[in-house]
């Protein structure tokens, strides 16, 4: 006597995620708990600037700044979409108003200056705004005696904005060497990824240097510097581990683990 055949249970949607690093589709919640790692390679998953401040800093104690400036469109930059468009659309998408975030905050009872970009919000480039905010953060550490910490994730410039992106290597680069000359304190934290003029200006200018495992981190791109010097690189170029042997980091840091290496290296530099 045949058995009827049971029906199909459907698995609900979003119960998985592939793995950008090992590509293996992982239980969603699995990933959570481990704060957005991989259980199967230890990939780190892209956070928000929203989920850095709740992870390394004191529950309840970060104080946005600015929190209300917005990108403008000082070239009336159209392209496929109007760049204005694109920023309204980033905004409802993210519930951002730009790429970065800061304010005060204390980092296990120790008081700091917290800076932090989200690459969701065009790619976490570097715009006016951006720019404008890493620059009051180092200006508010250098005002209130506090030191500084930020954590990049970008894809470079933000081309829709031409020179007045470019200017904000030079402007934000001013405004941590005049808090370096008045002896304060900046560390630097570099995710994945890491490019472009933000690599090549504000986040490598950090008294320490610290970056999450298997970060890309660069100003060029792979293929565009293969070409320039016509030889192959390693296979581990640009990444966290490949720039720790070089001697461009201090420190790689598990996820877990950067709040508490927080904690220590403000007590030392202080």
């Amino acid at each position: 006597m045949l058995r009827p055949r049971r029906k199909k249970k459907d698995v609900p949607g979003g119960l998985f995620v592939k793995c950008d690093g090992c590509g293996e589709m992982v239980y969603r919640r699995n990933v959570q708990e481990r704060l957005q790692i991989c259980p199967e390679c230890n990939y780190h998953f892209r956070i928000g600037a929203r989920e850095r401040v709740r992870l390394h800093t004191d529950e309840g104690s970060f104080d946005e700044r600015d929190a209300d400036m917005a990108a403008c469109d000082p070239l009336h930059f159209v392209a496929a979409k109007a760049y204005a468009d694109q920023i309204k659309s980033y905004m409802q998408r993210t519930g951002l108003n730009e790429a970065a975030i800061y304010g005060t905050c204390r980092i296990e009872d120790r008081p700091a200056v917290f800076a932090a970009m989200d690459f969701r919000f065009a790619g976490g480039s570097m715009g006016s705004v951006v720019g404008e905010k890493i620059t009051r953060a180092a200006e508010l550490a250098l005002a209130e005696g506090l030191p500084l910490v930020t954590t990049a994730a970008s894809g470079g410039a933000r081309m829709q904005e031409s020179a007045y992106s470019l200017m904000q290597m030079a402007k934000t680069c001013a405004a941590l060497k005049r808090l370096s000359d008045a002896g304060g304190a900046y560390i630097s934290i570099m995710t994945h990824p890491t490019t472009g003029g933000v690599t090549a200006s504000w986040a490598s200018m950090g008294d320490v240097i610290i970056a999450e495992p298997g970060a890309l981190i660069g100003f060029a791109g792979r293929r565009v510097i293969e070409q320039t010097i016509n030889q192959e690189l390693p296979a581990d170029f640009q990444t966290a581990e490949f720039l720790l042997e070089h001697g461009f980091l201090d420190i790689i840091v598990e996820r877990g683990q950067i709040k508490q290496t927080l904690a220590r290296l403000i007590g030392y530099l202080s």
